[in-house]
């Protein structure tokens, strides 16, 4: 564990509460930074916010903006939340702004979880450092997310909702909308991802009951691949741009978002391009050509892919993903999964049905599914699959089975351990 994480785990309560109440007391404590932030563009959804927040901070480097983001959970460290103009914050300056956020609280007799005191930081952060913009991401939900204390965002964002976390939002589809569409606010226009029906419903009521123009895509603006790149219309245009340089056809829905995004803030389409061609976003089907587990997979000729995907929303992507490489390039596949415990494993090896992969389940630090359990569940849904103590033996395990594609999936924390393995595959 990074020493900012060892700190924060050793003096804020280590839950989740969704409110509001404290986080308000300790920025008003603050004087309250996130109403003196730059422009904040809010981000909301359940799978594909971290990309989508990447790609608009790409083309908005590459029209020359400054940008702040938050984002989480970290992999490595925890600076990697917070973004100043471009550069991860530095231990001196964080440590130095938790103390400040601390002695806020000790001065007003509050406590806070370490969500809300380092989202209080990453403000503080933020409004002392000179930028054009600020990407917040949303930690859980959003109505009732620490980050949902900004007030007047300049756009709110909602990338496709989906299942999960459903012991704090719950297993109705129209009720975790419900939640994500909270951070919708007057004034500010909605740039909407695709979505089912009954999220839909619930993001057009909030829109509506607020009074905030929306941007739907599918309906006024799409996105597709097209001749190797990406095509992108609206209703008073067509772009030819280049495709995404992450991996997956479902990139191509997240860059239309972002693109949605850029076209709002007048960024020019050569910016935009620049953007795509320059976007990165660490453990979203990452292709590993560093680190040991990388090297060890180069003496087989084998790839090595690293997705931090964790719910079934997230695994019909990677299925599509995989699938797609397959029909291309057919090798024996390999899948390292190792998940959190209260994650859907069933429904995660479910929406992975048509791969063909065998399956080694692993652990990892924290609260994570035993592998044994995880095993049963691939099992069930047919795949072949085995148990492995610890990564490194699961590499063994799948250069054994003479994989030429490995794939580490099913969640952010395991991605985290895999590129922790080195220095040199540290997210920057």
């Amino acid at each position: 564990m990074d020493p900012i994480s060892e700190r924060l785990k050793a003096r804020h309560p280590q839950r989740i509460d969704l409110s509001l109440g404290r986080m308000q007391a300790l920025c008003a404590a603050l004087d309250n930074p996130q109403n003196r932030l730059p422009p904040v563009i809010h981000v909301a959804g359940t799978n594909g916010k971290g990309s989508t927040v990447s790609l608009i901070r790409a083309i908005a480097e590459a029209a020359g903006l400054k940008v702040h983001t938050y984002t989480s959970p970290h992999l490595v460290r925890f600076n990697e939340r917070i973004r100043l103009a471009g550069k991860l914050i530095s231990d001196a300056q964080l440590n130095e702004i938790l103390d400040r956020v601390e002695a806020a609280m000790e001065a007003t007799g509050g406590q806070a979880t370490v969500f809300e005191s380092t989202t209080a930081a990453g403000f503080v952060a933020m409004s002392e450092t000179p930028a054009d913009l600020a990407i917040i991401e949303v930690g859980l939900g959003g109505i009732l997310d620490a980050t949902n204390i900004i007030e007047r965002p300049l756009l709110s964002v909602i990338t496709p909702v989906d299942l999960d976390h459903a012991e704090f939002l719950g297993t109705d589809l129209a009720g975790v909308a419900r939640e994500k569409a909270g951070i919708i606010k007057a004034g500010a226009r909605g740039i909407i991802a695709r979505q089912s029906e009954p999220a839909m419903a619930e993001i057009e009521r909030r829109a509506q009951e607020v009074g905030s123009p929306l941007t739907v895509a599918g309906v006024d603006f799409d996105s597709f691949a097209e001749r190797g790149g990406l095509a992108y219309q609206d209703q008073i245009r067509f772009l030819d741009l280049p495709a995404p340089a992450l991996s997956g056809n479902h990139q191509f829905d997240n860059a239309g978002l972002a693109i949605a995004v850029a076209l709002e803030l007048d960024l020019s389409e050569d910016a935009i391009a620049g953007g795509l061609k320059s976007v990165f976003w660490p453990a979203r089907m990452q292709r590993l050509t560093a680190g040991p587990y990388a090297e060890q997979a180069k003496t087989v000729d084998a790839e090595l892919w690293l997705d931090g995907g964790h719910n079934p929303h997230a695994a019909r992507a990677l299925a599509r993903v995989l699938g797609d490489r397959q029909s291309r390039s057919p090798r024996p596949s390999v899948l390292i999964v190792g998940m959190l415990a209260n994650k859907d494993a069933g429904g995660f090896f479910e929406a992975l049905k048509g791969i063909v992969a065998k399956v080694i389940a692993v652990p990892f630090d924290g609260a994570c599914a035993e592998p044994q359990s995880l095993a049963a569940a691939a099992q069930g849904c047919g795949f072949e699959a085995m148990t492995a103590n610890t990564m490194a033996e699961a590499m063994d395990r799948a250069v054994a089975l003479g994989a030429g594609r490995i794939v580490i999936c099913g969640s952010l924390y395991l991605a985290g351990e895999v590129l922790g393995a080195s220095a040199e595959t540290w997210p920057v």
